[in-house]
């Protein structure tokens, strides 16, 4: 057991240095500055918030810090080791990508284009620039990229639990136009988490020595370093409801995180197909992206009003709707007894006994459910439903990448879209408040 104090007091010295350093803390606030963006949104499209930016950036970090020690543990026992010039590489390389659009903060994106450049550069062996171009030649030679693109492998299978455990927590309604510049509804589906890692780096002397052989040993002592990354993904879906696109992502992602991880680990034993899993890391990723978008463009949308009843979009939280256990992508069907076919039916029908309301609300299999529930003062004039779209003003969303400064700037794409003549405005008048005591106060 001499090898456990050696261990503990390298821990220690990483642990410390990830909480002195700026960079996990960074990640920490931009996180929070894409959540917060989120709210805006959700208030500007629906004028109230149905999440909150601070409940969101908790439930990330604390994914992270999980997902982190999940991969620091793994990467551990395979052996996985770096250098001080492959963690500022992976840190640079993220950041310029990042300015270009904000989901390529992903480590397989940095992974795979530092492995591209590291191949052509050893095609161009008799390529040697002087200065600090020379240096940053020579540190992407030199990189064990087997070993960064094995880390990439192992944060994206942890990706994927994490997209399983939180992707419906995470997603937040939105509007936005058609192919045909018709309101359509959806989801966004976007997280982002800080990672905090510890990662294995050779050293000459004064390191800890591992008790096992592991399959990617390259030396015999070893020191923790901490190296923060943010890792995340995002989606839109307007054919499927959140929690069916959270599993077939999560899906995809494991399996891509799988094979990434046996080329990988091929790759360390055979060289030449290094640049096939580089280019599996970047490419791959990208083809999961475009398949999503293709699929989405190939079927029809959920959030769409049948011939009788309106379809819910979302529910806020804490609300009536909720408090019945009405869910997103079920028909309000009747109310009071009364088919309902627009909002302002809908309203008319809870006018008709302002201190109570009895619902046929048809499930996603289109069998009815039957609620009822008193009205008290105060509540959301709609039960705390948010409909699917109709002909009708409202603002929506222009979908378009984004990149860091979108995210440091809060910058929201939406738009007035304004409605033809013959479209009915969505706009109710204010409802009538109703007191415990069942009177109406107008």
């Amino acid at each position: 057991m001499e090898w456990v104090w050696p261990w503990l007091t390298t821990l220690g010295e990483a642990l410390l240095q990830l909480f002195i350093q700026p960079f996990y803390y960074i990640a920490v606030i931009l996180i929070a500055l894409i959540y917060h963006r989120q709210l805006l949104q959700e208030r500007k499209l629906f004028h109230v918030r149905l999440q909150s930016s601070i409940t969101q950036t908790i439930r990330a970090v604390l994914g992270g810090i999980l997902i982190g020690t999940i991969v620091s543990i793994v990467s551990l026992f395979l052996g996985a080791h770096f250098t001080l010039g492959s963690l500022i590489c992976i840190w640079a390389a993220t950041l310029v990508l990042s300015l270009f659009r904000i989901r390529y903060l992903c480590f397989a994106y940095a992974a795979g284009l530092l492995g591209v450049a590291q191949f052509g550069l050893n095609l161009a062996s008799g390529w040697q620039p002087s200065g600090w171009m020379g240096s940053i030649t020579e540190t992407l030679r030199t990189l064990d990229m087997p070993a960064l693109l094995v880390l990439a492998a192992l944060l994206h299978m942890g990706e994927a639990l994490l997209v399983r455990m939180q992707g419906v927590s995470m997603a937040s309604p939105l509007l936005f136009e058609g192919k045909r510049g018709k309101l359509v509804g959806g989801y966004q589906l976007q997280q982002f988490w800080a990672i905090p890692l510890l990662i294995l780096v050779p050293v000459t002397g004064g390191g800890a020595e591992l008790a096992w052989n592991p399959l990617m040993n390259a030396g015999h002592s070893y020191m923790l370093v901490a190296l923060p990354i943010m890792l995340g993904f995002g989606e839109i879906t307007q054919s499927m409801l959140p929690g069916q696109k959270v599993q077939i992502t999560s899906k995809r992602l494991m399996i891509y995180g799988t094979t990434l991880l046996v080329f990988s680990l091929l790759a360390a034993w055979w060289s030449p197909l290094m640049v096939v899993a580089a280019l599996i890391a970047f490419i791959g990723h990208e083809l999961l992206v475009w398949y999503s978008a293709f699929e989405e463009q190939n079927r029809s949308p959920v959030f769409v009003h049948p011939q009788h009843g309106l379809k819910v979009l979302a529910v806020i939280p804490e609300s009536p709707a909720a408090d019945l256990g009405i869910e997103a992508g079920e028909t309000l069907y009747k109310v009071n007894g009364k088919l309902v076919h627009s909002p302002e039916e809908l309203h008319r029908a809870l006018r008709m006994n302002p201190a109570f309301c009895k619902l046929e609300v048809r499930n996603h299999q289109g069998e009815s459910k039957f609620m009822q529930r008193a009205i008290y003062e105060g509540e959301h004039h709609q039960l705390g439903i948010i409909m699917a779209p109709d002909n009708h003003e409202v603002w929506a969303i222009r979908l378009r990448p984004l990149t860091l400064f979108h995210i440091v700037n809060l910058k929201l794409f939406a738009r007035l879209k304004k409605p033809h003549r013959d479209e009915a405005p969505l706009a109710l008048p204010p409802a009538p408040v109703v007191s415990d005591k069942g009177s109406i106060e107008m």
